[in-house]
């Protein structure tokens, strides 16, 4: 199922004139029928355009320039179908200016012992044209995915699919608009940051806007509007007659109805696809919105508590990677610890803005007091993570450059009820241990705050990470202290070297 509308990945194959037209023909031809198996494989969630065979550095600079003007191209796969000499790609490549992925295959799976002759030998040059496409890649130093196999097996279109969901999300990156209501929560550090060098590195842009220009349109919402609003929560989710009936806990629940809409509002008509809050700045609201956030993110829109941009526009992105998959993707905080006999363990929750994509079950609405910054009731949905394995991951500003850390973990079922905790909540253990984990994460600097996914590979991250230029810092079963420790150093030295002075 293609999920992303009109976005597609262009599909180039490189030749050139010395093999004469009848093999150009078959060239075409071939790449034709390739590009049409990717575009109807189900496992594939992006449409994927055939180009013309490039056969000249010109041809190859009018695709490349062509692609960087299309708002719906997002990635190119670049294929050598024969030899195709690597000189001819230089412009064109120092002129791309979106991700390509260099798919190592071959149109036929199986060689023709009996009849296999020159003629066939010439045509099926791949082994030969991707190593001199290869090379002109490594010389130009560009970071660039590379996949083998061939191209029906089911495993290598899975890779294709993940690489172009990446894509996808650096093209969201790229065109993202972060809306900040408020500024940051006072005196902290990791969710400050250097907006220009973001927008420079990710794409994304942050504007800040005071809480009465958002109060000016929540305020628009009407009565009838928060009514079916109400009637969306009823199908949606668990709530009880005694809240229903009860005239204060009601009201708790409409003025949750009447901030989602109103903030709703507000992001679509200045098309903002992430947003953050702090408790500490809520002049004119009635209080920290608790369901209408955790409502939005469902919805698809990236937060950040305590007015943290960086992982706002993360949680917008990542959604948008995951977009069409099973799992859910949740702005996350890793609050308390269970040191335990059998295990150490993280109690993930944040005061009230957990997204419920992430739920074991069907959320249920409660009305409880909110003490922080804020001394009201706030209604919120309420529920436990889904066990499984996830994956947290956090951007944090170092001053000179961006990491992006990335710790696996395996969520579990609480071996107990929570009926205290009127927050949504997930318990996981960290690879390969919450003592090796948490220290490594602290070493790496990471944030307290996350993008946590269970539809998000490590790889994938891995890759947004390289298609943004920064640094990914990778957390799992394999990590020591030492190692962490090691790669740490080893990165900084060479992103030093990487950007220069």
């Amino acid at each position: 199922m293609k999920v992303y509308g009109e976005k597609a990945v262009w599909f180039v194959t490189g030749s050139q004139e010395l093999y004469g037209p009848e093999v150009l023909k078959q060239v075409a031809a071939n790449s034709e029928k390739i590009a049409a198996g990717l575009q109807a494989s189900e496992k594939i969630s992006i449409n994927v355009v055939v180009k013309s065979t490039v056969k000249s550095a010109k041809e190859i600079l009018d695709v490349c320039l062509a692609a960087n003007s299309d708002d719906n191209c997002v990635g190119l796969v670049f294929w050598m179908h024969t030899f195709s000499p690597a000189k001819m790609w230089i412009a064109g490549l120092k002129a791309l200016n979106k991700p390509y992925m260099h798919l190592h295959t071959q149109f036929n799976a199986e060689l023709p012992w009996s009849s296999i002759d020159m003629n066939f030998m010439n045509l099926n040059q791949s082994a030969h044209g991707d190593r001199e496409f290869g090379y002109i890649g490594t010389r130009m130093r560009q970071d660039r995915k590379v996949i083998v196999g061939h191209w029906e097996n089911p495993a290598i279109q899975q890779q294709i699919d993940s690489w172009c969901r990446v894509a996808m999300g650096w093209h969201e990156s790229r065109n993202l608009r972060v809306a900040r209501f408020g500024d940051n929560m006072r005196y902290v550090a990791v969710t400050e940051g250097d907006k220009v060098s973001a927008q420079i590195q990710f794409g994304f842009e942050v504007h800040g806007f005071g809480l009465g220009d958002l109060t000016a349109v929540v305020d628009t919402i009407t009565d009838e509007q928060i009514a079916a609003q109400i009637d969306v929560y009823r199908k949606e989710y668990d709530i009880a007659d005694s809240l229903l009936n009860d005239e204060h806990q009601f009201a708790m629940l409409k003025n949750e109805a009447r901030l989602e809409l109103g903030m709703l509002k507000f992001l679509q008509e200045g098309n903002f696809g992430a947003f953050t809050n702090t408790f500490e700045n809520l002049t004119g609201l009635t209080n920290l919105p608790g369901l209408a956030t955790q409502r939005l993110m469902q919805q698809g829109y990236g937060y950040g508590g305590e007015g943290d941009w960086k992982t706002s526009a993360l949680t917008r992105i990542f959604k948008v990677i995951a977009k069409g998959r099973e799992g859910g993707t949740s702005f996350m905080e890793d609050y308390t610890y269970h040191f335990g006999a059998n295990a150490n363990q993280v109690l993930g929750a944040h005061m009230l803005e957990i997204c419920p994509t992430i739920a074991d079950s069907k959320p249920k609405v409660e009305v409880h007091l909110h003490t922080i910054g804020c001394r009201c009731d706030v209604a919120r949905l309420i529920f436990t993570g889904k066990s499984g394995p996830a994956i947290n991951i956090s951007a944090v500003d170092l001053g000179t450059r961006f990491r992006l850390l990335i710790n696996e973990v395996d969520t579990e079922t609480p071996p107990q009820e929570l009926p205290r905790l009127p927050v949504a909540k997930a318990l996981w253990t960290p690879r390969p241990s919450l003592e090796v984990a948490a220290a490594s994460w602290i070493l790496g600097g990471g944030a307290h705050h996350t993008v946590y996914s269970q539809a998000i590979s490590t790889q994938e991250a891995i890759d947004f990470a390289e298609m943004a230029g920064v640094e990914a810092f990778v957390i799992d079963a394999d990590t020591s202290v030492r190692s962490a420790k090691n790669e740490l150093r080893q990165n900084a030295a060479y992103y030093h070297l990487t950007n220069g002075l």
